[in-house]
């Protein structure tokens, strides 16, 4: 309407290597160009407007058909500009422009109406908000919100989380072993939860995988602290390149309760049933515990996944029977038929 009657309308500029959107009215094109430049300091001479989000070059007539309020961006004689993604190309090169990133995804948030652009703007900022080469209490107070006293750094919290989750399957598996009816069984049982238990506490229940000042091959993640989601069960990668720093903000950490340590042969379905199974008829001395505690607590059969990520339906796959129990010594054993 505005456009039929020459009348000024409201639109939002920008040059090429600024970040800050100046509001400037216009009726038309060439007035649009000459108070642009004046803004910007730019040589009116060879000057362009293009749309911000996809580099569209506006014409006079174009010009008409913008509607109040168009994001814009002013150009020199010899510049150019190919849209949205290469603003953001250019943030992201860098880590030194992480900063302008913020910047940027603060003013666009501050202005945004729309729900879901306001959302996927506000993920990125959260995202965006790292502290992480930060490591104590007294440098990020604001990290440990909600954290017990007795932790000092986030690598020792986070180290907790981690065997916390694996205490948990501890507990599973001693729940069922003490729910063996026969006596006999029981003590067999309840030998082969303790052998289990002892390894857990050699490695001091991998609480590792989370401590990011542990060595490489022992920790999940990045020295930084970013850990990758490492796909379903199913999968031999994350199809959607999930990632997380809980070590970078407080929402981080947070949010990273929700990530799964996940067994691709499971555990309640498959492992611990398999186990007792086989100590209904054998002696826990008789059985691979190693096999069965490598199962239930360590990264031979954990996956991190994004919860996303996280298929809670029946995984199908079954505990391999040529590693349930010992190797038996052919020898010995027949030296035992012998004596018999």
């Amino acid at each position: 309407m505005f456009a039929l009657f020459g009348e000024s309308r409201p639109f939002k500029i920008r040059s090429l290597h600024a970040n800050k959107k100046y509001g400037v009215a216009a009726g038309d094109l060439k007035e649009l160009l000459k108070k642009g430049c004046s803004l910007f300091e730019l040589p009116l001479s060879g000057a362009h407007v293009c749309l911000y989000a996809d580099g569209t070059r506006v014409t006079k007539e174009f010009f008409a058909t913008l509607s109040a309020n168009t994001e814009l961006v002013l150009l020199g004689k010899d510049q150019s500009w190919g849209g949205a993604a290469c603003d953001i190309a250019q943030l992201l090169s860098s880590d030194r422009h992480a900063a302008g990133l913020v910047r940027a995804a603060e003013g666009l948030l501050s202005d945004e109406k729309s729900l879901k652009r306001r959302k996927i703007l506000s993920d990125l900022l959260r995202n965006l908000e790292d502290r992480s080469e930060l490591e104590s209490r007294d440098e990020d107070e604001d990290w440990f919100r909600g954290v017990e006293a007795r932790f000092k750094t986030k690598s020792a919290y986070l180290k907790y989380n981690c065997e916390k989750r694996i205490r948990s399957y501890m507990k599973e598996l001693d729940e069922a072993t003490k729910s063996a009816r026969k006596a006999k069984v029981r003590v067999e049982c309840l030998q082969a939860s303790e052998s289990i238990l002892e390894m857990l506490k050699s490695d001091k229940f991998n609480g590792r995988y989370f401590d990011r000042t542990q060595k490489e091959p022992h920790r999940l993640c990045t020295r930084e602290g970013w850990f990758t989601c490492q796909g379903s069960f199913d999968q031999t990668k994350c199809a959607s390149l999930h990632s997380i720093n809980p070590y970078g903000s407080r929402e981080s950490r947070i949010v990273f309760g929700t990530w799964n340590l996940d067994h691709r042969i499971e555990k309640k379905r498959t492992i611990i049933p398999a186990l007792m199974e086989a100590l209904q008829n054998h002696t826990s001395e008789d059985i691979n515990l190693t096999y069965f505690y490598r199962l239930l607590f360590t990264r031979d059969n954990l996956k991190l996944v994004h919860i996303v990520c996280h298929k809670k339906g029946a995984h199908k796959l079954q505990c391999d029977p040529n590693k349930i129990f010992k190797r038996v010594n052919t020898k010995r054993q027949g030296k035992k038929m012998r004596l018999k």
